[in-house]
């Protein structure tokens, strides 16, 4: 069977992961040659895997529209992408039974050309979504203690100062009447363009000095304060 070989390698990639571009390359080289497939070329990625907008990705995704290959071979599952959606969308254009192209994975001895080869796949995307919402939950939660603690959290939010310890923050008199005037004028019905219109006309400054408020900032703040 003819595949594209692709890899995805970044600097974080080698330095904390150990994910060299050789050792992928000579992964993949080992398993062609064990399992009988032809690599048609090779292609690699220096970029995350936030989007499956890389040329690389792209340029393998084309050769299997057009029939270069009849499947694309990885090291492992992440070197594509993380997103559960992302991976749905390339179950059902290319790896699915509408697709017909193969994926076939080195490290998690994937293999779609059979029906449990896909079920695995389906099942160790969703665990690897989960783990991923489980941290992000985690970590709001973490934040969430921090700010109800009154310690700094980022960027100072607006109606606080920093206070002397450089952790702790403490109330700005200004900024908290401009807040209770935002909740004020948002409870009344007002849209977020007619309070930045009135914070605004009103000269009351925003956390970077500025005295044009925009709708956006508007929004963010009493997103944060609520």
């Amino acid at each position: 069977m003819r595949v594209i070989a692709y890899c995805r390698v970044s600097t974080t990639d080698q330095a904390e992961n150990g994910i060299s571009l050789e050792a992928q390359q000579g992964r993949m080289q080992a398993y062609a040659a064990l399992y009988g497939l032809m690599i048609v070329e090779m292609i690699v990625d220096t970029e995350s895997a936030k989007s499956l907008h890389r040329p690389g990705l792209q340029r393998a995704l084309a050769l299997l529209r057009a029939g270069e290959a009849e499947g694309l071979l990885i090291v492992r599952l992440d070197r594509l992408t993380r997103s559960i959606a992302d991976w749905q969308d390339l179950i059902d254009a290319y790896f699915g039974e509408r697709g017909g192209k193969q994926l076939l994975s080195v490290n998690d001895s994937i293999d779609t050309r059979t029906a449990a080869g896909r079920l695995v796949l389906n099942i160790i995307t969703s665990i690897s979504q989960w783990e991923r919402e489980i941290v992000s939950e985690r970590t709001r939660e973490a934040l969430r203690h921090k700010i109800s603690r009154g310690e700094r959290c980022g960027r100072i939010r607006f109606g606080f100062n920093l206070a002397d310890d450089g952790v702790s923050l403490v109330e700005n008199p200004g900024e908290q009447q401009a807040l209770t005037l935002m909740r004020d004028l948002r409870a009344a019905g007002r849209t977020l363009r007619e309070i930045a219109a009135e914070l605004t006309r009103r000269n009351i400054p925003t956390k970077g000095g500025k005295v044009l408020w925009k709708h956006q900032t508007v929004a963010q703040i009493l997103g944060r304060a609520a």
